[in-house]
């Protein structure tokens, strides 16, 4: 990547099925970031960037647990062309070169198209590697579902649908208070435009990571609760250390999920299947998790979405909780 010389990427960090993420340095500074490279070659992709691209330009105040963009950087064969919502271009402008992208000319057709990110450097990895290196701590749950809760709450003030969220799409930045949760990779995410109520603007287009996603989800009508859903999927798997075999990679993943003969089945889509079946809090561990936190966990998985809480509701209640209870939660209270 070139703009100048502006930054010097060292080495490859990341890769997923749309994009690579490197660590890099900027040159005038030796500042560390994380530099995000999409390729803009086909509906789906330029979609991905720029869902991500409008989410994180939509938040105008940093949040400490939600990655910070720095800046966006259009490439078209060897012109950059900055993007980002600190530059001073018009929405017009903005909305122009969306139009290119989705009509995939992007100025010159036979030329390769990138949307690069530029991004905070979070120097420890994601959730999923950094809680399964560590023996469990309460301590250290309890932070990050503080930081959690925070962050999905500051999202969905900002009229953000986060729509992803899982282990893998939360990074962790070292401080001298401990590690610092970042949500990231909004892809997938979708900003309400306008005065709406987030908790009943619907969406339809079922998308997410298969354990992380609600029963409505899978049924392709749901709201912005659909992200507290996979907030508790979360938790849970965290709190418990539940853990899965990716299908295809065969990496260990933090998730909850509900056995049927040989099979692992998504809670959600069991749920879906079985709306008035019972989850079971806790489901490995025989020692105690506290009464409010295992009715907080219940609270969040609710099948009915109207019983679920919301992210503001959430982050009320976990300012609440006692995680240093010892009366052990029955796994059929509600």
């Amino acid at each position: 990547m070139t703009t100048d010389a502006k930054y010097n990427i060292l080495q490859e960090v990341g890769r997923g099925s749309y994009g690579v993420v490197y660590e890099a340095v900027v040159n005038q500074t030796g500042q560390k970031v994380a530099v995000k490279r999409m390729h803009c070659n086909g509906p789906e992709n330029v979609e991905l960037a720029l869902q991500e691209f409008w989410a994180l330009q939509s938040i105008q105040s940093q949040h400490e647990n939600v990655i910070w963009l720095k800046e966006c950087i259009l490439q078209s064969g060897q012109a950059f062309q900055p993007m980002s919502h600190h530059s001073n271009k018009s929405d017009d402008q903005l909305l122009l070169i969306e139009t290119c992208l989705k009509g995939r000319r992007c100025m010159d057709t036979k030329s390769a198209c990138y949307l690069w990110f530029v991004m905070e450097f979070c120097d420890s990895g994601n959730m999923n590697e950094f809680l399964l290196a560590r023996s469990p701590d309460a301590q250290l749950n309890k932070s990050f579902i503080q930081q959690m809760s925070q962050a999905v709450a500051f999202l969905h003030r900002n009229q953000i649908v986060h729509r992803d969220l899982k282990p893998d799409n939360i990074l962790i930045s070292n401080s001298s208070g401990g590690p610092v949760l970042k949500v990231t990779d909004f892809g997938l995410s979708k900003v309400c435009q306008g005065r709406v109520n987030i908790n009943q603007h619907r969406f339809s287009s079922a998308c997410g990571s298969d354990f992380y996603m609600a029963p409505e989800v899978w049924e392709g009508s749901y709201t912005a609760k659909a992200d507290i859903f996979a907030l508790g999927i979360i938790f849970w798997a965290m709190i418990e250390r539940i853990t899965f075999r990716e299908a295809d990679s065969e990496k260990e993943l933090l998730g909850t999920y509900i056995c049927q003969g040989k099979d692992i089945i998504p809670i959600g889509e069991a749920m879906l299947e079985n709306p008035s079946m019972e989850l079971h809090i806790p489901l490995k561990k025989k020692r105690s998790i506290p009464n409010d936190l295992c009715r907080l966990l219940h609270d969040m998985l609710a099948f009915n979405p109207k019983e679920r809480l919301d992210a503001f509701q959430l982050e009320s209640r976990i300012k609440q909780i006692s995680y240093g209870e010892k009366t052990q939660c029955s796994s059929s209270s509600k």
